[in-house]
């Protein structure tokens, strides 16, 4: 058994990452069972899950849509924001209650959450009957740990290390024509709300070649559209001594000629000049940005430890838009770090009316054990803090309707994913600048990147009608 320890979780030493090797010599110990895993979190746990299904799948089990048909269940979990440990384990009452009636059910507790002191001791002590937990360097653990849970062995193997660097990897993808692609690993920013660098372990960076070739595979199977993903992907590359950064890697991604690449996260610290005129040179460099603000605030971006400034960002906006204008530039933004006053709110405000961003990701600070921030005394009410989270979901809302009614009228082009959930008479996709559109065409555009004129405008998303070749111009 091992449990976690955030105090290993903090270290940070000037040893060399180990490169390994995934061993897939997986028997099927499984055959014939059913399995059900559910995601909770951002697009690097989705591509976890991803691993996680294949693996699954080696081990002979076949997935289920529902909970209640599965003899194993997975919850790959998430740690960034409270309201995701408090869904965690309301799921796992659920799982609680069929477990009394298929007393053979295999439960497992991977991810973020998984990472943490707390949770762990929690499952120890109120969730006995979770059989697995495992974190997010040992994922490739995950079937002996279910090997040992079927004889009867309650197994807890999560490592607080700084990590190392897993190739071979496969993965049992989500989709046929988009991929995410692992550039990088963990994080060493240590902003003082976050979790992240404590769960995911020190920053990593794969080799330049291994990320290309990764790529050109994917084209080669047919894929349209890759999203290199890292924590931070304007840092990759600083932990090697190789001489390139992510300017580097993202130029030489673009020469495979894959038609779309996308990347997330940025961090506004690490954004280069030399990146943004990549990101202009190449067409299929996807003009779309994620860049977290956080907070307009100067005092509550110290407290927070980004290492920018207000005027610092906006700047920086401004540099991007100038350069690549067609750019969509879409941020996080957290309302009520501890102590922010109607004044630094403000600030948040005017830097959201200034940037005009396509859209955010707005949420109330939620204290994370371990971090710094989590030790602040707040003097700011809860209820203060949801009234400041709509009035910036009012601004924010308005701001992407703008940017989404400036589209009305106009051809873009769409990289088509599939049919749409709601009108099995439309498709959808997401254009070039990574807005959501709903299409009346034909699915057999699935999968092709189309010109689309866009009819009407929401917050959200977009609706537009599939050209025929004759409408072309």
């Amino acid at each position: 058994m091992n449990l976690p320890d955030l105090k290993e979780a903090r270290k940070r030493t000037k040893k060399e990452v180990v490169e390994k090797q995934v061993d897939y010599s997986i028997a099927p110990s499984f055959l014939g069972k059913k399995y059900f895993l559910k995601t909770y979190g951002c697009q690097m746990n989705m591509h976890d899950s991803e691993e996680i299904r294949k693996y699954l799948e080696l081990l002979g089990c076949k997935e289920v849509t529902t909970l209640e048909e599965s003899d194993i269940v997975v919850l790959n979990t998430c740690a960034i924001r409270e309201n995701a440990h408090d869904k965690v384990f309301g799921y796992l009452g659920r799982c609680k209650h069929l477990k009394r009636e298929k007393p053979e059910l295999l439960i497992a507790l991977g991810g973020c959450m998984s990472q943490e002191e707390g949770v762990v001791s929690e499952i120890l002590e109120k969730h006995p009957y979770v059989d697995v937990v495992f974190g997010t360097h040992n994922i490739h653990e995950l079937p002996l740990l279910l090997v040992d849970a079927q004889n009867k062995k309650q197994t807890i193997q999560v490592y607080s290390i700084e990590g190392d660097v897993y190739e071979n990897v496969k993965y049992s993808r989500d989709s046929k024509i988009s991929a995410w692609v692992n550039i990088m690993y963990g994080c060493d920013k240590f902003c003082t709300y976050c979790i992240v660098p404590y769960t995911r372990g020190k920053q990593r960076s794969r080799r330049l070649e291994k990320i290309v070739a990764e790529v050109e595979e994917l084209k080669k199977n047919g894929y349209m559209e890759v999203t290199l993903l890292g924590q931070n992907v304007n840092a990759y590359g600083k932990d090697l001594e190789y001489g390139y950064d992510f300017k580097d890697l993202l130029e030489s991604v673009a020469k495979t000629q894959i038609p779309r690449i996308r990347f997330v996260t940025s961090h506004p610290w690490d954004f280069t000049d030399e990146m943004i005129e990549v990101i202009a040179k190449y067409d299929n460099v996807m003009p779309y940005i994620h860049l977290p603000l956080q907070s307009g605030s100067d005092a509550i971006l110290k407290k927070m430890g980004r290492r920018y400034t207000k005027e610092e960002y906006i700047a920086l906006f401004k540099k991007i838009k100038e350069r690549i204008p067609e750019c969509s530039i879409t941020t996080d933004i957290i309302v009520g770090f501890p102590n922010e006053t109607e004044e630094d709110f403000l600030e948040t405000l005017d830097v959201v009316s200034t940037c005009g961003f396509d859209s955010a990701f707005t949420f109330i600070y939620s204290p994370r054990e371990g971090t710094p921030a989590s030790l602040i005394e707040d003097s700011i009410s809860k209820e203060v803090k949801e009234a400041r989270l709509q009035r910036l979901n009012a601004l924010v809302n308005q701001c992407s309707l703008e940017k989404n009614k400036a589209l009305e009228g106009k051809i873009v082009p769409v990289l088509v994913l599939g049919e749409n959930e709601k009108d099995k008479n439309k498709i959808y996709g997401y254009t070039d600048t990574m807005k959501l559109i709903n299409i009346n065409g034909s699915k057999d555009l699935i999968g092709r990147i189309v010109p689309v004129k866009v009819n009407e405008a929401k917050s959200f998303s977009l609706d537009g009608d599939a050209l025929k070749e004759s409408e072309m111009v």
